[in-house]
Formats: structure tokens, sequence, C-alpha cells
């Protein structure tokens, strides 16, 4: 021990297990395979369904220690999509999204609790057009591997959330569009490539 104990530091560190010093990699969420759904009572008749694409932001991660987990994502406004040109530039006139003066909605996480089973729950603070408020999110990562298309390291994500609009300003239409928001999140990122950056060393992981 005491041989050990004399050792310089840098070697000590060096014989430490390689999961000791792991750290979280950074990754940039793909815009092209990322995107928002919700859901809304359309007058008690439907459950009206919207779309939100083109989003983009940086995800720091480590499948070892989700408690690490930090993103942060910018949503388009102006992609806002509801099936029908005039209903979509009547979501993003100055009743609803108000896109001309507030172009991007913005969510960043402020907390992860693992779940177990590749589950975790986020907690952030959505910000649409100059109001915030905390929502939580139930996480699924779906996998952790190389994407077969680009041969890039790769993350992708399942996501589930409720909100209600009305705490947002989004007041319109009261007894016709409901209060109550669902969402469902499919989103994949792309871990950065950087000076020391070697994907050959990237294992293929199916989670």
């Amino acid at each position: 021990m005491a041989r050990i104990a004399r050792l310089p530091s840098v070697l000590l560190v060096a014989l430490l297990p390689v999961t000791a010093i792991a750290a979280p990699q950074d990754y940039e969420l793909d815009p092209v395979h990322t995107r928002v759904v919700f859901f809304i009572d359309h007058a008690g008749l439907s459950q009206a369904i919207g779309t939100f694409s083109g989003i983009t932001g940086r995800l720091r991660f480590d499948p070892e220690d989700w408690r690490t987990a930090r993103v942060e994502a910018r949503i388009p406004v102006a992609r806002l999509d509801m099936g029908d040109a005039d209903w979509n530039r009547q979501m993003l006139g100055r009743q609803f999204f108000d896109a001309a003066r507030h172009p991007e909605a913005r969510f960043v996480s402020t907390s992860v609790e693992p779940l177990g089973d590749n589950r975790a729950r986020v907690t952030g603070q959505l910000r649409v057009r100059d109001v915030s408020r905390q929502i939580t999110l139930d996480v699924t990562l779906n996998a952790l591997k190389r994407n077969p298309m680009t041969h890039r390291p790769s993350a992708g994500f399942s996501a589930s959330g409720s909100l209600l609009r009305q705490e947002l300003g989004l007041l319109a239409f009261p007894t016709v569009i409901g209060n109550r928001v669902d969402l469902r999140i499919e989103a994949e990122a792309i871990r950065v490539r950087d000076a020391g950056f070697d994907d050959t060393d990237d294992q293929e992981t199916d989670r």
C-alpha cells in the first residue's frame, strides 16, 4: 500500500476503472427526426392533432448516470402544422402563438430523475411567448447506437407529458378548444464531433 501511495497522481487516475471517470457525451438534436405532436380537445368532438418540426438543440447524456443529463430544445413556432392552412394561420396569429413576435419556443431541463429500465422523469422550463412554466416529461431511451444510415453514434428517445395552455397565456376560444394539451415527443440526437472524436470506438447498443 505504501508503494501505491507514492505513485504519481496521474498514474493513479489511469489505474481507476474507466466507468469511474467516464463523462457525459454531447449530442445535437436532429431536426429531421425530432418532432412534437400535441393533442387537444376540439369542441368535445375529437382530439385535434398538431405538430412542430425542425426542432434543434443540445443534449448532454451519460446512460450510466441520467442525473447528469441536460437538454435544451428550440422549437420554431412557424413550423406548426394543424393539417389546414387557415387553421395554421389562426394558431400562429396574435390570439395564440403570436409567431411574428415570438418565433421560437424553448425548453430547458432543470432536473432528471432516473426511473430504471432506460426511463427517466425530466423536469424543465417551457417558454412560450413571454411565459415560462414548469413541465415534466416521462422519457424512454429507445436506443444508443450507430445510426445505420449516417454511421454516426446516435441516441433515440420517446417522451410524453401534458400541460395547461391557459397557464402559458394561450387563452383564446376557451369554450371551443380544451385547456389540457397532451404531448408526444420523438427525438433523435447525433453525437457531436470534437477534436478528439473517434466514432470507430463506439459500440452499437440497443436499449
